[in-house]
């Protein structure tokens, strides 16, 4: 069976932020759960964002919108670890791109996971995709297109 996997160019990173796995976020097995992983993902594209200036949703209607997230699993992180994510962005076309992720214990350097979450610019009052605004595009001028 093909399994999925995820290398992003180092270049493309540009944040990075730390969160510390918390004993509610361990499942049965005694590491860190596929749920909770994926709520760190989402706290630290919300920091990223936040750290841009770029609000998910505006006063017009308009914001970000998650369309996909495919996650690998490299190693196994457990309560009370830190955990440093760096987040970039890459792959954009008329409407989105991809943020990505790269998931590491600072400890001693073990890569964790890594991520790729898919979004589009999505207009809530019309229920429709919009095109990316320029003014994001601009924050990010080294990002490659694809259309």
């Amino acid at each position: 069976m093909a399994r999925l996997t995820l290398q992003f160019p180092e270049e493309l990173y540009c944040f990075s932020t730390q969160l510390t796995v918390r004993i509610t976020d361990i499942n049965a097995g005694n590491h860190l759960a596929n749920d909770s992983m994926i709520s760190m993902i989402s706290e630290a594209r919300a920091r990223f964002l936040f750290e841009y200036g770029i609000a998910e949703t505006s006063k017009d209607g308009s914001g970000i919108i998650v369309t996909d997230l495919a996650t690998t699993y490299k190693a196994e992180a457990h309560a009370r670890d830190a955990l440093r994510f760096d987040v970039g962005v890459m792959d954009f076309n008329r409407y989105g791109g991809d943020i990505i992720f790269r998931i590491t214990r600072p400890a001693d350097g073990t890569l964790v996971a890594m991520a790729k979450s898919g979004f589009v610019f999505y207009d809530y009052r019309q229920s429709r995709v919009v095109p990316m605004p320029a003014e994001f595009v601009a924050k990010f001028p080294r990002v490659n297109r694809i259309d």
